[in-house]
């Protein structure tokens, strides 16, 4: 599956969106480039639906097929296509790794699934798309629990979501339940990649 590779500050500026959740790579608020600066475009209904959808493919790092399938198995679901969807999102391995703690971007947070790092219910679960269940729990292997990747990033975590519950002691975390619509990114108009996909 083609993943992008390239510099992630520049295609941060380019969506206008904090990729990495830290708020540094929009430090210049505009798009990259020579006249970035001064770019005064104006975006078309299609231009802005595209641009929601590219947000938050980038956000949660998945190729566009991967993200279609998604979204098409959120729509056939019963409630709210666009929270439906975000939900679905937010319930893939690799991305409640990230929520506990365990690396500090979701890109690393893929690596310790792929490396065979971290277990579902006391399993060893390495594909980074695999679908928590609320009541499951997440923890790392106990040969993973010295690394230093694991270390820095849980002395750094700054919020644990409500959604989640985690035990210090035996590093253990909870999916308790599905979130909240108010507890998931802001700066996405799920209604506009809605629109997209069902123009």
């Amino acid at each position: 599956m083609a993943r992008y590779t390239g510099p992630k500050f520049k295609l941060s500026r380019r969506l206008g969106i904090s990729l990495s959740g830290t708020g540094k790579d929009l430090k210049r608020p505009f798009p990259p480039g020579q006249h970035g600066a001064n770019q005064r475009r104006k975006i078309s209904n299609y231009g802005a639906q595209l641009l929601e959808k590219q947000k938050l493919r980038h956000m949660y790092g998945l190729g566009e097929k991967q993200f279609r399938t998604l979204f098409e198995k959120a729509q056939s679901m019963p409630g709210i296509a666009g929270e439906t969807f975000m939900f679905l999102l937010e319930s893939r391995l690799d991305n409640l790794v990230y929520r506990l703690g365990f690396a500090n971007s979701r890109a690393g947070a893929r690596q310790l699934v792929a490396h065979g790092h971290v277990t579902v219910n006391g399993k060893k679960v390495d594909i980074a798309s695999y679908r928590v269940s609320l009541g499951d729990v997440i923890s790392l292997r106990e040969r993973s629990r010295g690394l230093a990747l694991v270390k820095d990033a849980m002395e750094n975590r700054s919020h644990l979501p409500a959604y989640l519950e985690f035990n210090d002691t035996s590093l253990e975390g909870k999916y308790i339940r599905l979130p909240e619509r108010s507890e998931l990114s802001q700066d996405i108009d799920e209604k506009q990649i809605v629109e997209f996909y069902n123009r």
